[in-house]
């Protein structure tokens, strides 16, 4: 496993690049759907943010090994939900 800050640097561009993109389907969406675009940005905050404090505050009683394991299979399952929101959008 790399370390704690090598992790959370790759959350954090992960999600600003999901960020961005998503802002760019809106601006170039010929239909508006502010409401959709407005949640998934938001969940997009949301993933981020609970991904960086699990990072930092990893389950007592739980192996490292085992707990960041299954911390990035829920990161990437999350990502992959937001990623077919956005092309939903499209």
């Amino acid at each position: 496993m790399a370390s704690k800050r090598v992790l959370k640097h790759q959350i954090n561009y992960i999600c600003s690049e999901l960020f961005a993109e998503c802002i760019a389907v809106a601006l170039y969406n010929k239909k508006k759907e502010d409401n959709n675009v407005d949640a998934i940005l938001t969940s997009i905050m949301v993933v981020n943010n609970e991904f960086i404090k699990r990072v930092s505050h990893p389950e007592p009683g739980m192996p490292p090994k085992l707990y960041y394991k299954d911390l990035i299979l829920g990161f990437n399952k999350q990502i992959d939900e937001i990623i077919d929101q956005i092309s939903a959008l499209e």
